[in-house]
């Protein structure tokens, strides 16, 4: 009986084995690739910060309201909207106390603004409006395109079907094929600007000095780039 009960046992086992042996499924042939694309766009908003400063004149403060309807003018004129013109911050005018224990000729106000632009083509007609010498500094604060979503789509797709393409050379090579993808992972998407936003001091300057030095701004495209992971089945 437990001769019987034995070989039943063994046989159950053998049978159990096989089975496992036959249900494991062969290895997947597959090919693992990185893929990158990059493109390179023009930025359509540029912000651009400008902060004006109260100014002695002889013995006369030309007060910061004075320079600021100078610069409304300007930005007026220039044909910007007022939306895209904005006050970023101001300093020192709730400073009562701090007023009365001055000379009212020691505090001087200041204010910067915040101008949004397409392009930097109306700048130089912008500083030049504005007393240069009431103008304390200018600089791009930042810069983006109004398409960078789609943007970014676009270069994903590329970084992808580079991926692809690479797979089926590489497999052409030794006379395989792909099959189909197996699996696709985004590694890195971003970008950054190959730009050089440049700060302009503009204290103490000749209304003429300010407008020359506002062509000194050099500004280039911006570099978007995306690199996947991809995993190809092999035929």
């Amino acid at each position: 009986m437990k001769k019987v009960m034995l070989l039943a046992a063994g046989l159950f086992f053998a049978l159990a084995t096989f089975a496992q042996q036959t249900d494991k499924q062969p290895p997947v042939k597959k090919i693992e690739v990185n893929g990158s694309a990059e493109m390179e766009i023009t930025p359509d908003e540029i912000y651009f910060n400008i902060s004006l400063r109260e100014y002695l004149k002889g013995k006369n403060k030309v007060e910061i309201s004075t320079l600021e309807k100078q610069l409304q003018k300007a930005v007026a004129d220039a044909g910007i909207p007022k939306a895209d013109f904005t006050i970023e911050n101001v300093y020192g005018n709730n400073f009562e106390i701090l007023k009365k224990k001055k000379d009212p000729l020691e505090f001087m106000a200041r204010k910067q603004y915040r101008l949004k632009l397409s392009k930097l083509d109306k700048i130089n007609e912008i500083l030049g409006a504005v007393d240069a010498e009431g103008i304390e500094s200018a600089r791009i604060a930042s810069y983006s395109s109004s398409k960078m979503e789609a943007y970014r789509k676009e270069v994903k797709i590329k970084a992808l079907q580079a991926a692809k393409e690479k797979a089926e050379y590489m497999l052409a090579a030794i006379g395989n094929k792909t099959d189909g993808v197996i699996e696709i992972q985004e590694m890195n998407t971003d970008n950054y600007a190959d730009a050089r936003p440049m700060m302009v001091n503009y204290m103490a300057k000749s209304a003429e000095g300010a407008a020359d030095a506002s062509s000194d701004i050099d500004f280039k495209t911006i570099k978007i780039r995306a690199e996947v992971r991809a995993v190809f089945a092999i035929k």
